[in-house]
């Protein structure tokens, strides 16, 4: 009988598994490859990307904790976190906040845009109080408190209609959980304007490397611990232990364990795991992921570009919401401008839905075709690109989603521990603390005997 066995090789079930690492632990991802939605391959001095790129540098940070354990590496994002491309004007300097009153669009639509911006600047100053971490206060109260906020109603509801300008520059903002404005809940969409106007606060280091260093280094430690192409059919609890039931190599296998953590997402747990509360597979069910499209490119372009210096631009109105410079890592820390560059684009929600079914053809010279658009040109140095689906690509928080978490998260005489970032509203950084927790609980059920 095995101690622990993870259900997922994504970040949540490494970091799972690290943390029980001095135990029999076995690790079953169903894919070839560790990771989930965070990917990414070196190239030279630069890494392609497709899935998470930043992540929490606090210091007391899960993330930072297994960074620290684990011998890797996070540095701030050098230069601009936030620029913005729309109608025709590139704007790579300067206060988020300005970016309205130096675009061109009509004077209707800015007066518009200014009324809403101020109501999200009030709602986004009340969030910032509350989502605060209190003397004392454990992670859980503080999770409950950031989902009860402005949880009943969607950001569209609390922002009202606007007209296609105003609405394109929320947009980008608002949609990255891959959500449109009528689905995510308004409190949600408030907190993604907290962190792009209080840029630092959370989501500002990248991983030295790019993100895939941490998740194949995890791997690579834990060695044949971690089987790939091993899909979870069935996890039932018995009485002294939990039997995993999964398929791999054209075979039917199982695994007796003292513990699992199921560390998949929340429509894969509810699935596979029968014997789970009524009312816990329930929550599970209902917890929203939405859809994104990524692509990676690399480019071959010798001379110092203006946007060297930025990370990332907000593009209303393309194919994609969003360009990342990969790069801006690699020249930020270079006394010489180093040939080439790193990009990657990403669509969410409805942008995504219009992509999922193309070929990759289609994707990368539409993407190419708007990248050329926003940063002139670039298409003609293109010298690499790839895109990825990813139909279940990030959870969101939706009107009503606060009642699910007292459920997910309520303490109950188990074996099975659920980890992953559905679990909370900061990303990696939830997958990673919830991975950890998991891996605690574990080990106080493998120290009781």
């Amino acid at each position: 009988m095995r101690d622990v066995v993870v259900v997922g090789g994504g970040i949540a079930g490494l970091s799972a598994a690290w943390g029980v690492r001095e135990r029999d632990v076995l690790v079953l991802e169903a894919a070839e490859r560790v990771g989930g939605r965070i990917r990414s391959e070196r190239r030279g001095p630069y890494w392609m990307n497709w899935g998470g790129h930043v992540y929490d540098g606090s210091v007391t940070s899960s993330t930072q904790q297994l960074l620290r354990e684990t011998g890797y590496a996070s540095r701030p994002v050098p230069g601009g976190l936030a620029a913005l491309a729309m109608n025709g004007r590139l704007l790579l300097s300067g206060r988020v906040e300005t970016f309205p009153f130096r675009v061109p669009m009509s004077w209707h639509d800015r007066i518009r845009l200014v009324r809403a911006g101020a109501k999200v600047r009030l709602a986004v100053a009340r969030y910032s109080r509350l989502s605060a971490l209190r003397p004392g206060e454990d992670q859980e109260t503080r999770q409950q408190r950031v989902y009860d906020f402005m949880n009943d109603r969607s950001f569209a509801d609390f922002i009202g209609p606007l007209p296609e300008d105003a609405e394109a520059l929320f947009k980008p903002t608002v949609t990255r959980s891959s959500a449109e404005m009528d689905q995510i809940s308004a409190g949600a969409g408030v907190g993604y304007f907290n962190l792009v106007w209080n840029i630092g606060a959370g989501l500002s280091h990248y991983i030295v490397g790019g993100p895939s260093t941490l998740t194949e280094g995890i791997s690579a430690a834990l060695g044949d611990r971690v089987q790939l192409g091993a899909e979870v059919q069935e996890v039932v609890h018995g009485k002294d232990s939990v039997t995993v039931r999964y398929h791999q190599n054209g075979s039917d296998h199982e695994a007796e364990a003292r513990a699992v953590v199921l560390a998949t997402t929340a429509s894969v747990s509810h699935r596979i795991a029968v014997t789970l509360d009524p009312d816990l597979r329930d929550a599970l069910s209902r917890i929203k992921y939405g859809p994104f499209v990524s692509a990676a490119f690399l480019t071959d372009e010798t001379e110092p570009q203006p946007w060297d210096d930025t990370y990332g631009i907000a593009t209303p109105k393309r194919s994609f919401n969003v360009v990342l410079n990969m790069s801006n890592p690699v020249h930020g820390a270079s006394p010489v401008r180093r040939p080439g560059s790193s990009f990657m684009t990403f669509s969410p929600a409805l942008l995504a839905l219009r992509l999922m079914d193309q070929d990759d053809e289609t994707i990368v010279k539409t993407y190419v075709d708007d990248l050329d658009a926003v940063l002139p040109g670039l298409a003609s140095h293109v010298s690499e690109a790839e895109p990825a689906r990813w139909p279940e690509g990030s959870v969101y928080s939706f009107p009503g989603r606060a009642r699910l978490q007292p459920v997910l998260t309520r303490k109950r005489d188990t074996r099975i521990f659920l980890a992953g970032d559905y679990l909370g509203t900061q990303y990696t950084e939830t997958s990673i603390r919830t991975g950890l927790t998991a891996a605690g609980a574990a080990q106080t059920v493998l120290n009781a005997g």
